[in-house]
């Protein structure tokens, strides 16, 4: 692999230290993400820089629409302007539904919120952990799947080779994009193994190549 020049041409503080280097690999790997990263250059990769507040974030977009989390996330900021576990803990069920939560994401709320403020999860030690070891500690809480363990390891701990295959969003644009389905006939799991497939020529930088498959489905991608 290129090592990255001493002084990159696009340097981005905010990016992960690998970003130009798999900007440049991508870009010569694989003809269409060159022409997205040459569009997108300087849309880089970020988050909160808050574990909880991203598990929760990712909790609050399960299954809806980008519009609809974006509305509640902002009711529940406003209610709980530190989004801390011990708030949200402590927190009566009533009002987080007053804020757009269902019943059931109440309850995954207030079991993270618990694992945190208790000190079952400690995010510093992930810093130590393969993404296994972390997927496999935030999967045992109840209401957290592989997706939202994904958007953990992107986000928050900005992995670089991390690609969310339980993501429809990601799935659809790349066969948008690769012309895969253009009839409109392949199963969503047909369209996934193919994704599975020619991802593995952005190995070890999955989770940049997913980031701008993502700007081609949003412009403006959600960051959690």
């Amino acid at each position: 692999m290129a090592q990255p020049p001493q002084t990159p041409e696009h340097e981005h503080p905010s990016a992960p230290a690998y970003w130009d280097e798999a900007c440049r690999d991508l870009a010569a790997s694989d003809s269409t993400l060159n022409g997205i990263i040459g569009t997108n250059r300087n849309h880089v990769l970020r988050g909160s820089g808050n574990a909880f507040r991203t598990l929760v974030n990712a909790i609050v977009g399960q299954q809806i629409s980008v519009a609809a989390a974006a509305g509640i996330w902002g009711r529940l900021t406003t209610a709980f302007p530190d989004m801390s576990p011990s708030s949200l803990a402590a927190a009566a069920p009533d009002t987080l539904r007053t804020v757009g939560l269902s019943r059931r994401k109440v309850e995954y709320v207030h079991g993270v919120a618990g694992a945190f403020a208790s000190g079952e999860i400690d995010d510093a030690a992930w810093h130590e952990w393969t993404n296994e070891e972390i997927s496999g500690q935030l999967t045992s809480l109840r209401g957290i799947g592989p997706w939202t363990a994904d958007m953990m390891l992107i986000f928050h701990m900005r992995r670089p080779d991390v690609l969310p295959l339980g993501d429809i969003g990601l799935v659809n644009a790349a066969a948008r994009l690769y012309g895969w389905d253009a009839d409109g006939a392949e199963s969503l799991s047909a369209r996934r193994e193919r994704l599975a497939e020619h991802a593995e020529r952005w190995r070890p930088w999955r989770t940049v190549a997913t980031w701008f498959v993502w700007l081609e489905l949003d412009a403006d991608p959600v960051i959690y």
